[in-house]
């Protein structure tokens, strides 16, 4: 009779005791893998808050420009206008043109918010230009 510790393990028993310079490392490797999980998230959130920061810039150019249009059309000064129309969208007016013919340019900048304001030193402010004017106006 052979003493219990020196049996041959049976097929596909695995070894619990030990495991050597191994041990644990599945655990760092889902702690890696988490990490990089995280951080994906979090560059993917920036990324939509950035974009979504663009829109509204957008969406303010394009009502600043369209409110100076309007004001031009009418005999007003469409610049004061604009710029009133962009600050009450969450932007601010950085450049109005006047045409002529109704036609008003403008640009305006938003800072950005959210997640977006952590990425704001390295890529700016939101900006947009917007162009608008009576369908007569029309080049071509």
């Amino acid at each position: 009779m052979t003493p219990r510790s020196a049996r041959r393990p049976r097929a596909g028993a695995r070894a619990v005791a030990g495991g050597g310079a191994e041990r644990g490392a599945g655990t760092v490797l889902v702690l890696g893998l988490v990490a990089v999980v995280v951080v994906l998230g979090l560059a993917l959130g920036a990324l939509a808050s950035v974009q979504a920061s663009r829109g509204a810039a957008q969406t303010a150019a394009d009502l600043a420009a369209l409110a100076g249009a309007s004001a031009a059309l009418r005999g007003a000064e469409p610049c004061p206008v604009a710029a009133e129309t962009a600050e009450r969208n969450g932007a601010r007016l950085v450049r109005c043109a006047a045409e002529g013919g109704g036609v008003v340019q403008v640009g305006t900048e938003r800072a950005r918010s959210g997640p977006a304001a952590l990425v704001d030193g390295l890529v700016g402010p939101a900006s947009a230009r917007s162009r608008a004017g009576p369908r007569s106006a029309r080049g071509g």
